[in-house]
């Protein structure tokens, strides 16, 4: 039924417990996994001057934040003998670069946290779950913590 589930994940405890659904339901129907951990490339934009020498820094450590995560959740996979890959995605829209990968991808299910730890963007813009849901042509779980 679910051939390939889409799972981004952000080092919340949100994001750790829709992993342990997906290994569930990975298991149950003999499912590929594809992890993903989004970063914003440009998330000191409009922001000012003052941050301007901060860019380089903030993509180090970001980038480091997501492979380590990426890392992390391979290896929960990999100990249950389910095929995974995982990869950093940069875009400036969380959501879209989600959907976007899902439909790169050929994903039928996505499995996500019902909110993770993106507390400004969630303040301004809304949930990127919300986002996810409202544009998705998908089926998507929610894991709510």
């Amino acid at each position: 039924m679910f051939e390939h589930i889409l799972v981004p994940i952000d080092g919340s405890s949100t994001a750790r417990q829709a992993i342990d659904k997906t290994l569930v339901i990975a298991e149950k129907f003999k499912s590929t996994v594809t992890l993903i951990y989004v970063i914003d490339p440009y998330a000191f934009t409009g922001v000012g001057t003052d941050f301007s020498y901060g860019q380089a820094e903030y993509l180090s450590a970001a980038t480091a934040e997501a492979e380590g995560a990426i890392s992390a959740a391979t290896r929960i996979f990999e100990e249950h003998a389910i095929p995974v890959k995982g990869s950093v995605v940069e875009g400036p829209t969380v959501y879209r670069s989600i959907l976007d990968t899902a439909e790169a991808i050929n994903a039928d299910l996505v499995i996500m946290g019902s909110h993770g730890r993106r507390g400004l963007e969630k303040l301004v813009l809304g949930s990127v779950t919300a986002q996810v849901l409202s544009h998705a042509h998908l089926s998507v779980l929610v894991v709510r913590d």
